[in-house]
């Protein structure tokens, strides 16, 4: 496995190069300050699985950067890495394709924690994004525990639901699903419409804020 460290501080893509060693042996890390310095890189090594992407770079947006990246190397996966953690960063990043938002700020231990879920498959996002108190679409609903039935989600829904927390594509999910690629369109929007969001990544922060037990759904 092949992984870009992007970043312009030495001292965090030691400490990322670290983490990485522990939860990959084998991994191939390889490290570019700037976005120019990236691009060389991604372009030299067209087998590249993953890119730790810092969002404050000093010779190109990080969100346009990671739009682009999204475009012309989709097969890649990128992961954001940034000082900045507010809700509205986080989505954005997040809307255009990142599979995780990771915090600068964060503990070694967190960091191992949220690269491996994205290494499994998963989505990281980081709890203050999570926060009820920052959730408008849904209502903190107190004592009352809220489950998938309360939303009116059927099994097959919130199979729908855990491989769009894992980041799967419709045609991806009607693959993995056996089923047509229209009926999963339909599946998605009533998952929208039940959890009050307007598109996937807004559900994928309202199904982590509620924290439901999902399916276990095995790719085929």
């Amino acid at each position: 496995m092949k992984i870009l460290l992007v970043d312009d501080h030495a001292l965090i893509r030691d400490a990322l190069r670290g983490v990485l060693k522990v939860l990959v042996d084998e991994a191939v890390v390889l490290e570019a300050s700037d976005c120019r310095q990236a691009t060389q890189l991604i372009q030299k090594h067209p087998d590249l699985r993953l890119v730790l992407l810092d969002l404050n770079l000093p010779d190109c947006g990080g969100l346009s950067f990671l739009a682009d990246l999204r475009k012309r190397h989709a097969p890649i996966s990128i992961v954001v890495l940034s000082g900045s953690q507010d809700r509205e960063t986080v989505m954005r990043a997040l809307s255009l394709g990142a599979l995780g938002f990771i915090p600068k700020s964060s503990t070694r231990e967190v960091m191992a924690n949220a690269l491996r879920l994205i290494l499994s498959g998963g989505i990281y996002i980081p709890p203050e994004a999570l926060a009820f108190a920052e959730m408008a679409p849904l209502e903190r609903p107190g004592a009352q525990a809220v489950s998938p039935r309360d939303f009116g989600l059927t099994e097959r829904q919130m199979e729908v639901v855990a491989l769009m927390m894992q980041g799967k594509s419709n045609k991806a999910i009607s693959r993995i699903l056996d089923v047509a690629e229209p009926t999963v369109k339909h599946h998605v929007t009533a998952i929208l419409k039940a959890l009050k969001v307007t598109n996937r990544t807004e559900a994928v922060i309202a199904v982590g804020a509620l924290s439901w037990e999902l399916p276990q759904v095995a790719d085929r």
